[in-house]
């Protein structure tokens, strides 16, 4: 029985997807639930899998292609596949059109973007090295070739004619290599969606709000004191590390509930404040920064936070973060000072009006009560929307936050 495979469906924050890579070829044998096809949006990867055991019969779009919800990406048939008897070739190119049939010149055997290439580059296929099974020529082999019988590239390289109108493959790894002169070597690799959506939302915070950032510096003792004594206890009692991530998020919300402006949005003409704290922590992931957000952080307690926030970074970095879990937000935390940052400008993230920066822990000289004392200090930086938030209540929600974690037991206190 055919069935028809489809693209998810998208909800109304996303237009359309790219077909980002095909992980079955048509005739492969394919068990139900078996990952079929990623479909990169401008804000997630959304995965396709097998409704039933099965294989592949024809498939409709290939990487780099445009889908739109609910648009059918391939035809299954179900059933039982001899492995064997399977009518997928060996060779391993990932584009299911290079593997779907072959042609071939003379003895000459060639998949169908090999031969694209070898066409528009006025190649002699004989002189091409063939490496696919049973002595067939791949675009790797043609890829090759151009450059001269260096490293193989990519299997996935998209073809390098500069006036093709196909859309450029989603994934990294899609690298159209370029000349190679002596040993100055380029390659041209194109801009995943999630990569070109981050580009313009942070264009369009700086060109459309009036923002400004203000600086201070928090003595993070107190805190890895608290932490030092307790961690133990925490992740036994728990089940998960006690970081500083969590006494942030917590010393935010309540200076969110002190400053209704810092945790409000603009829409348009309107302010919108809103009586609830969802806080979005910046994850950094092999294809660009996303920012899922915990829901209702005033009900959350650290160990909750620390569980949430350390889902998120694994579900990030396996590509399977969801739409919903990077919806909304009234807030935002990056966290440079893991990768070494000292002190950087955060961007806002629209339509929010201001987000924290939390830098590296480093130790410097203070003056404390006369005398010159090394302390572990943080930078912290706020940046915010002018047109909504004053730079007084900037600057007291920055030094809330600072007050709040020198003591953090008037976190606990709410005081």
């Amino acid at each position: 029985m055919s069935i028809e495979i489809k693209a998810p469906t998208f909800p109304e924050s996303v237009a359309d997807g790219t077909v980002a890579t095909w992980h079955k070829k048509p005739g492969e044998p394919i068990q139900r639930d078996e990952l079929l096809v990623d479909i990169e949006t401008d804000k997630v990867v959304l995965e396709v899998v097998a409704p039933a055991d099965g294989s592949l019969k024809t498939v409709h779009k290939e990487e780099g292609d445009v889908v739109l919800s609910d648009e059918v990406l391939a035809i299954f048939e179900e059933g039982a596949v001899d492995a064997a008897s399977s009518s997928a070739p060996a060779e391993t190119e990932s584009a299911p059109a290079e593997t779907a049939d072959a042609s071939d010149d003379g003895d000459i055997i060639m998949s169908p973007a090999a031969r694209k290439l070898v066409e528009e580059n006025d190649i002699a296929p004989s002189s091409i090295k063939a490496t696919g099974k049973d002595g067939r020529v791949t675009k790797e082999d043609v890829v090759n070739h151009l450059k001269g019988g260096s490293a193989l590239a990519p299997a996935t390289a998209p073809e390098p004619k500069a006036e093709e109108p196909k859309s450029a493959p989603a994934a990294p790894a899609a690298a159209a290599p370029m000349a190679d002169e002596g040993d100055r070597i380029e390659k041209r690799v194109p801009m995943t969606r999630l990569r070109a959506t981050i580009a313009r939302r942070l264009v369009e915070a700086q060109q459309n709000a009036a923002m400004l950032t203000t600086y201070n510096e928090v003595n993070m003792g107190p805190v890895m004191e608290l932490r030092k004594k307790y961690k133990d206890t925490f992740e036994k009692t728990h089940g998960v590390k006690l970081g500083f991530m969590s006494f942030f998020v917590k010393a935010a919300t309540e200076a969110l509930k002190r400053f209704p402006a810092v945790n409000a949005s603009i829409d348009g003409n309107d302010m919108v404040y809103h009586g609830y704290q969802d806080i979005g922590v910046a994850v950094s992931t092999e294809r660009g920064l996303v920012v899922p957000v915990l829901r209702d952080t005033d009900s959350m307690g650290l160990a909750e936070i620390e569980s949430t926030i350390g889902d998120f970074g694994k579900r990030g970095r396996e590509g399977k973060l969801g739409i919903n879990d990077m919806q909304g937000g009234t807030f935002t935390i990056t966290n440079g000072g893991i990768f070494g940052s000292l002190m950087s400008t955060p961007i806002l993230n629209p339509p929010q009006t201001a987000i924290l920066g939390m830098h590296k822990i480093q130790e410097r000289p203070m003056a404390v009560n006369g005398e010159v004392v090394i302390q572990p200090m943080m930078y912290l930086a706020l940046s915010y929307d002018h047109r909504m938030i004053d730079g007084k209540e900037a600057v007291q929600f920055l030094v809330t936050i600072k007050e709040l974690l020198e003591d953090p037991a008037r976190l606990l206190l709410d005081i």
